[in-house]
C-alpha cells in the first residue's frame, strides 16, 4: 500500500511505567494503529496499565484470518472481519480516536468514541487525498470536518485501488465519503450498540417525593461519581520534567462553579493527602466590559474598586468556592491559581486559537476555545492553603499537572440550562424529558473534539468524570424526578401544620432554597459541605471569564469569523 497511506502519530504518555512508542505496526502482518485515548475498561474489565498496546492486540485478534466456510468469497470475509471489529471498538471504555489499518485485509477503520471526548477530523487537500488527523494541517483546505461519532467508519483500499479514485487530478468539490467510499457501521445496529442506554421517559403520577441530601438517589449519585473520578485521577505519573517535586499531578479547570467544585472535593477523598490539587481560575480584560464599569464609576464619582480580573464573575465564585474546600478539606494543600489575561495577549494569540479549533469557526467558538486555551496554560499567580511565610502572598505560578478535571456533562445529565426550566413550565416533565433526552442524543455532537486539540496543545488531557459511559448510563435510566426538582415537592410543603420554623431540622432549611436545576448534585455539594456552592447560579465560560463580546456587545454567538 505504499504512496496511498502513511501515518503519524505523537504521544502523551500518561499511564504504565514506559512509553509506548506510536505509530504502533505488527511485525508480521504490517497493520498499523495511531491511538489516541484513554481506555478505562475492556470487555467491562479494568485496564490497570498502559492501554495502547491492550487495544493494539484487541485489533488484530478481531481482523486476522479466521476459519470461513468453503463458499465465503473475499467480500463475505471483509465483512466478518469488519463487524468483528466493531464489536472489539464497542468493548472499549473510555475517550478514545484512532485510525487502524488491517493489512490482512486491506482495511482502514477509524472513529472516535460515541460522547466524541478526542478530536479526529477528515477532509480532502487541494489534491484529492484524504487525510485523517487530530488537527487541521497547515494546508489550505476548506474540507476538514469532524469525524462523526455515529460508529465505525471504515474505507476498503483495495476497492479503492480499483476503482482509481487515487488520482492525480484535482478534487475538491467531492465530500471524503463520496469519494473514498466510506462505510459506517453504526452504534445502533444490531452488532454494534450504543454503550449509552434509551433514557427513562416515566412521568410521575401524583406528587412526587421531595428530593434531599439523605434521599438514596444522592447517596448513590456520590459513589458513583467517585468511582468515575477514581480511574481518571489515581496511578497519575508523576509529570517527567519535575517528578514528585511538584507533588501535584491533578488540576481542576475550575470556575468556583457546582460540577467542578464537586469534582475538586470528591478528589480530596480519593488523592493521597500529601498530593496538592490545582484549581485554574481564568480572567480576561474585556475593554468593552472594562469601559463600561469604568464609566459607571466615574459617574459616581468613585474610583475603581475591583481590578477588571477581580471583578470577572468566575473569579468571585472561584475565590469563594476555594475557601469553602479550605475550610471543608483543612488538611488538603489547594492552590489557587489566578491566570489573569490581558487583551493584548488575547489578541496576540487569537490566530493561534483559530487555528487549532478549525474546522469551527465561529463567535462563540473563539470565546470558549480562548477561555480553555489560557486556562489549560495554566500559568498565572498562586496562593495555597498550606501555611508558609509565602502561602498567603501570590506567586508566579505554571502547573505542571497533565490531567485536567472539567465538569462538562453535568448540565445536560441533571437539567441545568435555563432551557431546561423553559422546557418544563412550557409542558411539564414531558417537555422536560423531551429536553434532557436531545441533549443526551447530543452530546457527541458537542464541541469536545475542539476542546481537545486546544487542550492537548499544552501536552495535558482533559478528562470528564461526568461523561464516564457507566454513570452517564445510570443518570439516563434513573426517573427525571430524581435528578432535578422541577415539580417536586420540597419538605417545607410536606410539614404538618403544627410544624414550626423551629422544630424544622438545620438540614431542612439549607435545602428549601436550593433552586431545581441539578438539584440532585447541589444536594451532593450540601452533603459534602459546599453550603455556598450548592446554591450557584450557571454560568457559561465564555461570560463567567468575559471573553464574550470583547469588541461588540452585540454579536452574536453564531456569527462566521473572517
Amino acid at each position: 500500500m505504499c504512496g496511498i497511506f502513511a501515518s503519524l502519530s505523537t504521544m502523551l504518555s500518561l499511564r504504565g511505567d514506559r512509553v509506548c512508542p506510536q505509530p504502533l505496526v505488527d511485525r508480521t502482518s504490517k497493520s498499523v494503529l495511531c491511538w489516541n485515548g484513554e481506555a478505562w475498561k475492556i470487555g467491562g474489565e479494568q485496564v490497570r496499565d498502559s492501554d495502547t498496546e491492550l487495544v493494539f492486540q484487541l485489533f488484530l485478534q478481531a481482523v486476522q484470518p479466521f476459519p470461513m466456510p468453503e463458499e465465503a468469497d473475499i467480500t463475505d470475509r471483509k465483512n466478518v472481519a469488519a463487524k468483528r471489529f466493531a464489536d472489539a471498538v464497542h468493548s472499549i471504555s473510555g475517550p478514545f480516536s484512532f485510525v487502524f489499518y488491517d493489512a490482512f485485509n486491506s482495511m482502514l477503520f477509524f472513529s472516535r468514541d460515541c460522547l466524541g471526548r478526542r478530536s479526529l477530523l477528515q477532509g480532502l487537500d487541494d489534491a484529492g487525498n484524504l487525510k485523517i488527523c487530530s488537527v487541521c494541517d497547515g494546508t489550505p483546505s476548506a474540507g476538514f470536518e469532524e469525524v462523526a461519532t455515529d460508529g465505525v467508519h471504515m474505507i476498503d483500499l483495495e476497492h479503492v485501488l480499483e476503482q482509481n479514485v487515487l488520482s492525480s487530478e484535482r478534487v475538491t468539490e467531492d465530500a471524503p465519503s463520496n469519494k473514498y467510499n466510506i462505510n459506517t457501521l453504526p452504534w445502533d445496529s444490531s452488532r454494534l450498540r450504543n454503550p449509552i442506554p434509551a433514557m427513562n421517559k416515566s412521568i410521575p403520577e401524583g406528587e412526587t417525593p421531595p428530593l434531599t441530601a439523605n434521599s438514596p438517589i444522592v447517596g448513590e449519585l456520590e459513589g458513583r461519581l467517585h468511582q468515575s473520578l477514581q480511574l481518571r485521577i489515581q496511578n497519575v505519573p508523576w509529570p517527567p520534567s519535575t517528578g514528585d517535586k511538584s507533588n501535584v499531578k491533578v488540576a481542576v479547570l475550575f470556575s468556583g462553579g457546582l460540577d467542578c467544585t464537586i469534582l475538586a472535593r470528591l478528589s480530596h477523598d480519593i488523592l493521597p493527602i500529601e498530593e496538592t490539587i490545582d484549581l485554574l481560575n481564568v480572567a480576561f480584560e474585556n475593554p468593552r466590559v472594562a469601559a463600561a464599569a469604568a464609566a459607571a464609576e466615574k459617574g459616581k464619582g468613585k474610583p475603581a474598586v475591583n481590578s477588571v480580573y477581580e471583578s470577572c464573575p468566575d473569579r468571585v465564585t472561584g475565590r469563594a468556592a476555594f475557601a469553602e474546600l479550605q475550610k471543608v478539606c483543612p488538611d488538603r494543600n489547594w492552590r489557587f491559581v489566578t491566570i489573569d489575561i490581558p487583551y493584548v495577549e488575547t489578541i496576540a494569540q487569537r490566530d493561534k486559537i483559530k487555528r487549532l479549533m478549525r474546522p469551527h469557526n465561529t463567535e462563540m467558538d473563539l470565546s470558549i476555545a480562548s477561555a480553555l486555551y489560557f486556562a489549560s496554560r495554566g500559568q498565572g499567580t498562586a496562593i495555597q492553603t498550606r501555611e508558609d511565610e509565602n502561602s498567603n502572598q501570590p506567586t508566579p505560578y505554571s502547573t505542571p499537572a497533565r490531567v485536567l478535571l472539567s465538569g462538562l456533562g453535568a448540565d445536560e445529565l441533571f437539567a441545568g440550562y435555563a432551557r431546561h426550566e423553559m422546557a418544563f413550565s412550557r409542558r411539564g416533565f414531558q417537555g422536560l424529558i423531551d429536553e434532557i433526552d436531545l441533549d443526551v442524543s447530543r452530546l457527541g455532537k458537542r464541541n469536545l473534539g475542539r476542546d481537545d486539540r486546544i487542550i492537548s496543545n499544552w501536552c495535558r488531557e482533559t478528562r470528564y468524570p461526568y461523561l464516564d459511559e457507566e454513570f452517564v448510563s445510570w443518570v439516563v435510566r434513573a426517573p427525571v424526578w430524581e435528578k432535578c426538582g422541577f415539580g417536586a415537592s420540597t419538605p417545607s410543603t410536606l410539614t404538618k401544620p403544627s410544624d414550626t420554623p423551629s422544630e424544622r431540622t438545620a438540614e431542612e432549611k439549607q435545602e428549601q432554597d436550593i433552586e431545581p436545576g441539578k438539584k440532585a448534585l447541589r444536594l451532593l455539594a450540601l452533603k459534602l459541605g459546599l453550603n455556598k456552592v450548592s446554591r450557584e447560579k450557571k454560568r457559561a465560560i465564555q461570560f463567567g471569564s468575559r471573553t464574550a463580546k470583547m469588541e461588540r456587545g452585540k454579536a452574536r454567538g453564531t456569527e462566521i469569523l473572517n
